[in-house]
């Protein structure tokens, strides 16, 4: 299973973010990729919704992200109870890793 953080350079979330995804992979025994974003074109070819990003098994972490479409380089803000911010919620990392973790260990057949 891998755990993968979309950023480009000079994202001040994306710095913020890293201490706590570092923490979640190894708490949970997944594999960290980080990947810059460096333009528009490889935004838009990455599907890339924004600074910071997270997917695990390809796959992005926020509910519904996969109907969108406003790909580009920005920064990106998640919902919380708190409101908006520009990290993402830890709740959503580990939804989607524990999902993520029972589709791997489901039974075939």
């Amino acid at each position: 299973m891998t755990l993968e953080v979309l950023y480009f350079d000079g994202c001040p979330s994306h710095e913020r973010l890293l201490p706590v995804v570092r923490a979640l992979a190894a708490e949970h025994g997944v594999q960290l990729t980080l990947r810059r974003i460096e333009d528009a074109a490889q935004a838009v070819h990455a599907r890339f919704l924004g600074s910071p990003s997270m997917r695990v098994n390809g796959v992005d972490i926020e509910p519904g992200a996969d109907e969108r479409t406003d790909f580009g380089l920005k920064c990106r803000l998640y919902p919380s109870a708190d409101g908006v911010r520009g990290t993402v919620p830890d709740k959503f990392v580990v939804t989607a890793l524990t999902r993520a973790r029972d589709a791997r260990d489901a039974p075939v057949g």
